[in-house]
């Protein structure tokens, strides 16, 4: 029984589900023992399997047995596992109930509870998945779990887990989460170390509801549960302009208050815990207009899916790219004669003086527009959030004379973040595809996360590019186990 996590919602075992087989790896144990793409896995070794994380624990032994479908027949398959040799099954979706565990909470800060109408569908999923924290990193509350739930998390240690705490003080993060059952987040931690699970914790900064004081109090009694808590994000709040809780963004001198305390608290534990431990997003520094810290400065915390350190890796690569290959960059006749780079307000000033330093080196133009969100509002900025109408409407807006720099190329190609369309249809968050700019606007679009990629682009080399009139193809936009739960849906 778990010792004061709770309260767990009633006990209720998940049923187990059979597997589908998508690919099987070469020289792997599912190899050895004869399984095909297609074969319908109902148990290993004795024990009936609810999603990939079932497959991997009870397939780690040194004989692993498969009980299976094919083809609506049942067949038994086994091998011996060699030293080091992987399980090697890639199942068709990680959960084999083909869902995804809803969030009970109604904070006043979801991005689904203010979220403008008309949207694709599954941007009105409220997930809360402890299976997905442990696979890909995604942040949860722990406010759903059965009683089955924390005795799977006691027996097969899923660690380390991604929880979002917001605060400490239990009432505050009840107020926070709008859950009057929501449990202690400190129980629930020393719960979790007790049992040899490590968590990444983040607080969600919400002006008058949990930062000041609160903020204070719930990074100290974090770092007092260290090594079980390995860090501490501290994440600015997101409203659009569907927001109806009262609630606001953190304002510019809020955002400098927050980096100031966080850079407080950072000498402190540098000194007792040899590490910052705890770590301000990107979005914080963007907005201050703060030096972004260096590379080192977050000790190897590979957080980025949480917007902690992307920004500094941007800058990063783009010096070695300079460093490296743009001293001799030239354009080829007839291709394009510059790009146009469209991102999110928020990261537009960052990229517009890459884009200056590149063409200063180059003389090819880069021309940088930073895409307002109208249908979420002026406080969502981040490039990942961006409609694909919004972006249509401003480039052609642009290249009709809005911008003289993105009007004066003849033959331009417009770059546009990968992120954007970082979904399993290649679609931003109103359906639109890269494919579909392009016709609309008659030029090619290239997708891209790094400049290297614009030098890609330029060269016709990227593997994202998208011409008009031309079908989208198969290339592969999303990245796997990046943040859209949604391709699990």
């Amino acid at each position: 029984m778990i010792a004061e996590p709770g309260p767990a919602l009633p006990a209720s075992r998940p049923a187990t589900a059979p597997g589908r087989v998508k690919a099987i790896e070469p020289g792997s144990v599912a190899e050895a023992a004869g399984l095909q793409p297609g074969d319908e896995v109902v148990a290993i070794n004795g024990h009936g399997l609810r999603d990939v994380i079932d497959a991997q624990f009870y397939g780690a032994e040194a004989e692993v047995v498969f009980e299976l479908m094919r083809a609506g027949a049942p067949l038994q398959r086994r091998a011996a596992r060699a030293a080091g040799q992987a399980l090697g099954i890639e199942f068709e979706h990680p959960t084999f109930d083909i869902d995804i565990r809803r969030c009970v909470n109604l904070c006043p800060f979801c991005f689904v509870l203010q979220n403008a109408p008309r949207m694709r569908r599954t941007l009105y999923v409220k997930d809360d998945d402890y299976r997905y924290s442990f696979l890909f990193g995604h942040f949860v509350t722990l406010t759903n779990l059965t009683q089955d739930d924390w005795d799977r998390l006691a027996e097969q240690r899923l660690s380390p887990l991604y929880f979002s705490v917001h605060a400490t003080d239990p009432e505050v993060r009840r107020r926070c989460l709008r859950n009057p059952r929501a449990a202690d987040p400190l129980a629930q931690l020393r719960w979790l170390g007790e049992h040899g699970i490590a968590a990444h914790t983040q607080l969600v900064v919400t002006p008058g509801l949990n930062d000041g004081e609160v903020l204070a109090r719930s990074v100290r009694e974090l770092a007092e549960l260290h090594p079980h808590v390995l860090s501490v994000s501290v994440v600015p709040v997101g409203l659009t302009r569907h927001h109806r809780y009262g609630h606001r963004p953190n304002n510019t001198a809020e955002c400098r208050a927050v980096l100031a305390a966080v850079a407080d608290w950072q000498r402190e534990f540098r000194e007792r815990l040899g590490f910052g431990f705890v770590y301000a997003t990107d979005e914080w520094y963007l907005v201050a207009g703060e030096t972004l810290p260096r590379k080192r400065d977050y000790d190897g915390m590979a957080l980025q899916e949480n917007g902690l350190g992307l920004t500094r890796d941007f800058l990063n690569e783009f010096a070695r790219l300079q460093r490296r290959e743009l001293g001799d960059l030239t354009l080829a006749p007839g291709g394009p004669d510059g790009a146009i780079l469209a991102t999110g307000a928020l990261f537009a000033p960052t990229l517009r003086r890459a884009a200056a330093a590149f063409s200063r080196r180059t003389g090819i133009p880069l021309p940088t527009l930073g895409i307002r969100n109208e249908r979420l509002g002026d406080t969502i900025t981040v490039a990942g959030l961006l409609p694909g109408q919004d972006i249509l409407d401003q480039v052609r807006a642009a290249r009709e004379g809005a911008d003289p720099g993105v009007a004066a190329l003849k033959r331009p190609i417009l770059i546009l973040p990968r992120v954007t369309f970082d979904h399993p249809d290649g679609v931003a968050l109103d359906d639109v595809t890269p494919a579909q700019i392009a016709t609309a606007l008659d030029m090619p679009v290239a997708l891209a996360d790094w400049m290297g990629d614009v030098v890609d682009a330029l060269h016709g080399h990227n593997a994202l590019i998208f011409r008009p009139g031309q079908a989208a193809g198969d290339q592969p936009i999303v990245r796997e186990g990046g943040w859209a739960v949604e391709k699990y849906l």
